[in-house]
């Protein structure tokens, strides 16, 4: 898979995050797309195609998503546990990027079938290193399906 066909889909509720994690990427050169969302249940209306993502050929699946855990209406623990029962979204991978260190957190995210989880850094070169490494392993190292859903977004 060409890692330009790749479409990063970040759940992230803060602003200031959302900005900070933008110009990580944007400083590593990251060539994929990228597309936020606001909360969980953004994120399970875009991964299901709901409301204003109707539309599979604007808004197609993810090769991947970035999840926070504390977000409002769905946080990130309930959306990851419907990502993963999902027959049709458990493929995906998931990687909870959040500022929460708690071990129940971090073993709930795993049991709940979490492919990754990273404490996200205090400052942007600590972000860019992350990002860095998720380049090599997630979009240079791993095989990921090339069932369509790493379709590049119009």
């Amino acid at each position: 898979m060409n890692k330009d066909d790749l479409i990063i889909l970040i759940a992230d509720d803060d602003e200031g995050d959302k900005l900070l994690m933008e110009k990580a990427f944007t400083n590593i050169n990251a060539a994929h797309k990228r597309v936020y969302v606001g909360d969980g249940e953004e994120l399970l209306d875009y991964l299901l195609h709901r409301g204003k993502y109707k539309n599979e050929t604007d808004f197609p699946r993810p090769g991947i998503i970035l999840l926070d855990l504390n977000m409002p209406k769905v946080d990130g623990r309930e959306a990851l546990a419907k990502i993963k029962s999902d027959p049709k979204l458990k493929s995906i991978p998931v990687i909870v990027l959040t500022s929460s260190k708690a071990e129940e957190d971090i073993a709930k995210a795993h049991d709940l079938g979490v492919n990754s989880y990273i404490q996200k850094p205090v400052d942007n070169k600590g972000l860019e290193t992350i990002f860095k490494s998720l380049e090599v392993y997630w979009f240079n190292t791993v095989r990921l399906p090339e069932d369509g859903s790493c379709k590049k977004a119009i």
